[in-house]
């Protein structure tokens, strides 16, 4: 695992990456302009960016995005993920019920209890996970084992949040007799402060899951943003992180099950995210919807 030493302990390769990425927006990004979000109290919800970030985890040698310079919501993050691609649902309903996470009826379409046709209705409306389990069977060294969520027929039908991880490709490696699984997981915007190691964690979350079905390895996980912000509320909270020497931890995440367990009877408590003790205090955000 690549770590750099810093006074008083290790920093991990994604606190580095948070750290730099953090610099780089403060100090050299741009002002948004004609911006979509608002805050809750009516605002025009402002952000500065930088365009094209790109970051690479080697999962097998025990390198994850994930920083430990505050709590991030693990256990949710991946139930929203399972809701997606296993239950492969857009209700906010079954999100309550079932996974008791409440975050997304921010984004709730009229009153109809559901975020629209995105994300799990897009995935249940063209079978996307059976689709591509069956593929990666049939052939996992083909080029073409790509899930995408942008569908602008399901756009035109429902208003609703358009997804922000939209995109995720699938290939394999063959080393030294074994085969690991590598993923790319494309993001049109992504919120640096809060949604940034969720939605990255997410996916490394859904990547074990196919490589555990097929008994493979993890391998590489490649994370491109096309926007990448920190909005105008969060300046101080981007300080504060700034200043915060990492915890000496190496947090890493497990899915406790074997090898060959079918991908639709995994659950949220077999994860273990073992070896993280985050700074705190955790840092208050408001959201912009």
């Amino acid at each position: 695992m690549k770590a750099i030493v810093v006074l008083g302990g290790y920093m991990t390769k994604a606190d580095t990456i948070f750290k730099d990425y953090i610099r780089k927006i403060m100090e050299e990004g741009v002002w948004s302009e004609q911006a979509r979000p608002k805050y809750k109290d009516g605002r025009t919800a402002n952000s500065k960016y930088i365009t094209g970030a790109f970051m690479e985890f080697d999962l097998s040698k025990g390198e994850f995005p994930i920083t430990t310079l505050r709590p991030i919501a693990i256990k949710s993050a991946i139930k929203e993920m399972l809701w997606i691609y296993q239950d492969q649902s857009n209700s906010l309903d079954l999100l309550e019920d079932k996974y008791n996470v409440h975050y997304w009826n921010d984004w709730e379409v009229g009153d109809s209890r559901t975020i629209g046709q995105r994300y799990g209705a897009v995935v249940k409306k063209h079978d996307i996970t059976n689709k591509i389990l069956n593929q990666l069977e049939a052939n996992p060294w083909n080029r073409r084992n790509i899930i995408s969520l942008w569908d602008y027929d399901a756009f035109e039908e429902t208003d609703g949040l358009l997804p922000c991880a939209f995109q995720t490709m699938f290939d394999v490696r063959r080393v030294d007799g074994e085969i690991y699984l590598d993923a790319t997981l494309t993001q049109r915007s992504n919120d640096m402060l809060v949604a940034h190691h969720i939605n990255a964690m997410q996916y490394v979350a859904l990547q074990m899951m196919i490589a555990k079905h097929f008994g493979w390895k993890v391998g590489k996980f490649f994370y491109f943003i096309n926007n990448l912000h920190i909005y105008d509320n969060q300046f101080e909270q981007a300080e504060e992180l700034l200043r915060r020497e990492p915890s000496d931890c190496q947090p890493h995440l497990v899915l406790n099950v074997p090898d060959g367990t079918d991908f639709f009877d995994i659950k949220p408590e077999d994860f273990e995210l073992v070896d993280y003790d985050p700074v705190k205090p955790q840092l208050k955000f408001d959201l912009a919807i």
